[in-house]
């Protein structure tokens, strides 16, 4: 596994800074990024400018920054040109609709869309604006365009706004930016596999009303996909109900119910190399869900449930079967009964977490993991989700490596 602190070594990073709010958060990336062990230059456009002056950069990066297509000094010696091969990996953070727009057309009218022209280097954009600017069809069809020409898209977040709305549209975070490029540079480990990934909880309905459900947010999975595509694999998501945004480069199947979750499972198992059940599949479902919603009236209401399909162990018990990942998030005992279901249901590798820890687990950014395999394991340190999916992915890469030698 990568080192943090050099995992970004050899990376000549330019960092393009378009017009909006949320270039402050460029400059913590730019000392994230130095800090895994890369080099460093920014390019700002004329409007970034107006929110983080050019000195922090400068600062932080430890080189000039550039602005100027007409900078006499640089341009002297076609600095536009040598700024564009220099670079290993370019991205623009934040990447805001004008840029977007100006890129998907072709443009060259300033410097930082010149170099995005000029350069042969992989182009990857973490886009920032207002939630309906970027719910735009016209936004929508540039982002298309650009995929389609092979840039790749980071992001944007769901939350709050400093405009004061919410919804998709935040900058990704530093920290997950550099994960981003961190994957970016594992490049394609996982190239060749398609990978069937489940995620979020599943709802089993009582009424029209009500459900049985669970806290599960879905992130574990959701970065796991994400991950799995940076990482260059083919990736199905079949995701319980959720808000996530769909991570770029990936399929997903929606689905409420543990039995419909496995039926899309199913559906997609015969073609997969590996499957990972991050999903908080809900074990019981009522025996017989009322059609009209049930009115309030004993004291006490008893239930009575019936065990859901077990998804990892219907595709354990296949003839063909994939790569088999499944995740054990206990309260107690952690290893041990991670270990009784690693051997129960005959998996490949299991990821094992605590839930119920102050930050960490369910509804959190962050969680920590150990992996256990029939002859093994290794304990992953609290991190990012993203950051955790990727050293899962590598090491899910290792083992399958291992049996094709």
């Amino acid at each position: 596994m990568s080192n943090p602190s050099t995992a970004l070594t050899d990376t000549r990073l330019l960092l393009g800074v378009s017009g909006g709010i949320a270039a402050y958060k460029s400059a913590e990336l730019v000392r994230q990024a130095r800090a895994a062990g890369a080099q460093v230059r920014v390019v700002m456009t004329a409007a970034a400018e107006h929110f983080v002056g050019a000195a922090t950069f400068q600062a932080l990066s430890g080189q000039p920054v550039r602005s100027s297509l007409w900078d006499p000094a640089a341009e002297a010696a076609m600095g536009h040109i040598e700024l564009a091969r220099w670079a290993s990996q370019v991205l623009v953070a934040p990447a805001s609709a004008d840029l977007l727009a100006r890129y998907a057309q072709g443009m060259g009218n300033d410097l930082l869309t010149t170099v995005l022209l000029a350069t042969a280097a992989p182009v990857a954009l973490a886009p920032a604006m207002n939630q309906q600017m970027w719910a735009h069809p016209a936004t929508s069809a540039n982002v298309a365009r650009l995929r389609e020409r092979g840039v790749a898209i980071w992001g944007p977040g769901v939350g709050d706004q400093a405009c004061g709305e919410s919804g998709a549209g935040r900058m990704l975070e530093a920290s997950e930016l550099v994960e981003a490029l961190i994957a970016a540079k594992v490049g394609d480990q996982l190239r060749g596999l398609r990978i069937v990934v489940s995620a979020g909880p599943t709802f089993e309905d009582l009424d029209p009303v009500r459900f049985i459900g669970n806290r599960s947010s879905g992130r574990m999975g959701f970065a796991i996909a994400e991950q799995a595509a940076l990482m260059g694999a083919e990736v199905v998501l079949v995701a319980g109900p959720t808000s996530l945004p769909t991570p770029a480069r990936v399929e997903r199947v929606n689905v409420r119910s543990a039995e419909q979750m496995l039926r899309a499972v199913l559906d997609q198992i015969d073609r997969a190399d590996v499957y990972v059940g991050a999903a908080a599949v809900a074990d019981y479902r009522p025996v017989a869900p009322r059609p009209s919603k049930i009115k309030k009236a004993a004291e006490v209401m008893e239930l009575k449930l019936v065990r859901n399909p077990d998804i990892l162990a219907t595709l354990a018990d296949r003839a063909r079967r994939p790569f088999l990942v499944g995740f054990a998030a206990e309260t107690d005992d952690v290893l041990h009964y991670a270990r009784g279901k690693l051997e129960a249901k005959r998996l490949d590798l299991i990821a094992a977490n605590r839930v119920g820890l102050p930050g960490c687990g369910f509804d959190s950014a962050d969680n920590e993991l150990t992996l256990l395999w029939p002859d093994g394991e290794l304990a992953l340190p609290r991190a990012s989700k993203a950051e955790l999916a990727r050293r899962l992915l590598l090491h899910v890469s290792e083992r399958i490596r291992s049996r094709q030698g």
